[in-house]
């Protein structure tokens, strides 16, 4: 064989390995997420021969199908659609739409994904017809009533979750739209139904609890003021801060007050436990600057902000901005200025400090099922990272459990349980404030994590508050979730 002939042949052989690899990854590697792709018309009209899975909470399908007399075979059916419709969206092929869990989850709901091909082969030996498998999501239906039925009638959302696993009990956001009515295959219905619901200044199509226009956590970033402070080993729960009854912020003549125009208690001076029972500002935007906003936001991305998180709905990262000037830093210590928050994110603050300041990773999904009740996939519990020692968390949960207990957020209280809470009431201008609670119980042993924000003042505009708005969700929302 001549040298050219020897060249070619070696060039020709790493092509055909080249070609070769090309197509094992598309094959192999990229199935999935080209099966998903919603441009691939041909995974779609497949999946309408496929009975789609059911979404399962507590033993209980929420969302299932039904065969239909249609060209899509089967008709997509929610349950309860007021109570569940922030968790499942919705599915319509006739629009070639999906949200919510039926997004996250389309290639196991629809048997079209890698975890089916076994399944697949079976349908075509036996001849039996194939379906979707079904998703078993970690809601509390009891938790999921309660925060649903609290929120009746207001602009808001409420996250509950396992401190200890991350797992969520509940997540609800209002006002909310009937998904049966945008699951319906008459594409004109469902595209007025569309039209109306984004017409709508409640912005029902927006999931508050994860995503949405995010708002200034207010009061309830105090936790991670605080946390800042006490990780820092500067500072404990009797370092004291001057106490007067406004604030001029650094390098500006603006000047900030506390919620009722006067000083933090009587004395001189006040510790930063005290002005976490009571709910001070001043306290805490002095203690900011003290500390740099570079230390509060190492924190802050401790506990999760400026990331988003897959539960496995997308959420909007918190925000906590880089480079800070000394008045933004002043009022970010209390929750104000460019700090904006989600209520997932506001509970995984309180969820880590549950836990001995380990926050652990958000998720919904129990498991895949197979039609012979068999476990596909099991998802399994993850760290996030640790935000504190267990020492810090302990520091900053007995000013939280003051607060619920004779403090600033009586109104979570619970006869029997040790709450640990802290209320937000963040400003927005000359807008009707935003209403906050965080927290969790019981304090000594955690069992829930939760974070509720109202928008709008909760229809009282700049008169209502957190705790006399938010805690009673938040305390609701406890209860069922401890049986009370």
């Amino acid at each position: 064989m001549t040298r050219e002939l020897r060249r070619l042949s070696i060039i020709m052989l790493f092509m055909f390995i080249a070609l070769f690899a090309a197509t094992s990854w598309i094959q192999v590697v990229e199935s999935d997420s080209l099966a998903q792709n919603p441009h691939n018309k041909r995974t779609r009209l497949d999946s309408f021969e496929i009975q789609r899975g059911a979404i399962i909470v507590d033993g209980a399908a929420i969302a299932s199908s039904t065969p239909s007399d249609d060209q899509y075979r089967f008709q997509r059916v929610y349950t309860d659609p007021a109570l569940w419709e922030t968790v499942t969206g919705y599915f319509n092929p006739a629009l070639g739409s999906t949200t919510g869990i039926e997004k996250a989850m389309n290639a196991d709901l629809s048997g079209t994904g890698s975890n089916a091909f076994f399944s697949e082969i079976e349908r075509i030996l036996s001849g039996q017809p194939q379906r979707g498998y079904s998703v078993e999501l970690s809601l509390n239906t009891a938790a999921q009533r309660a925060a649903a039925e609290a929120l009746d009638g207001l602009q808001g959302a409420v996250v509950a979750m396992d401190p200890k696993t991350g797992r969520i009990l509940a997540m609800v956001s209002t006002p909310g739209f009937d998904t049966n009515l945008m699951a319906t295959h008459d594409a004109n219905a469902a595209n007025a139904t569309y039209d109306q619901l984004v017409a709508d200044p409640g912005k029902p199509l927006s999931n508050r609890a994860i995503a949405g226009d995010l708002n200034p956590p207010g009061s309830t970033f105090k936790l991670v003021t605080a946390a800042a402070a006490y990780a820092s080993g500067e500072w404990t729960p009797e370092s004291t801060l001057p106490n007067p009854a406004l604030y001029t912020l650094p390098g500006s003549s603006n000047r900030v007050s506390n919620a009722w125009g006067g000083t933090c208690g009587p004395g001189a001076t006040v510790t930063i436990a005290e002005a976490i029972r009571l709910s001070c500002n001043i306290p805490m935007a002095e203690l900011a600057v003290e500390l740099g906003d570079d230390a509060i936001r190492e924190m802050a991305e401790k506990f999760g902000f400026n990331r988003s998180f897959d539960t496995p709905l997308a959420s909007t990262p918190s925000s906590y901005p880089r480079a800070l000037d000394d008045a933004q830093t002043a009022l970010s210590g209390f929750g104000q200025g460019q700090v904006t928050a989600t209520p997932l994110q506001m509970a995984m603050v309180s969820a880590g400090i549950a836990n001995d300041g380990v926050v652990m990773n958000p998720q919904m999904v129990d498991a895949v099922i197979g039609n012979d009740l068999s476990v596909i996939k099991a998802f399994q519990n993850s760290e996030f990272g640790r935000a504190m020692e267990a020492d810090v968390a302990n520091e900053i949960t007995s000013a939280m459990v003051a607060s619920v207990s004779n403090g600033a957020a009586q109104g979570a209280r619970i006869d029997g349980v040790d709450v640990a809470g802290k209320t937000g009431t963040a400003e927005n201008g000359n807008r009707p404030h935003t209403l906050w609670f965080t927290g969790f119980a019981p304090a000594d042993d955690p069992s829930v994590a939760v974070a509720v924000v109202v928008e709008n003042g909760g229809g009282q505009g700049q008169s209502g508050s957190g705790d006399t708005i938010a805690a009673p969700i938040a305390k609701k929302v406890i209860e069922a979730v401890l049986g009370r």
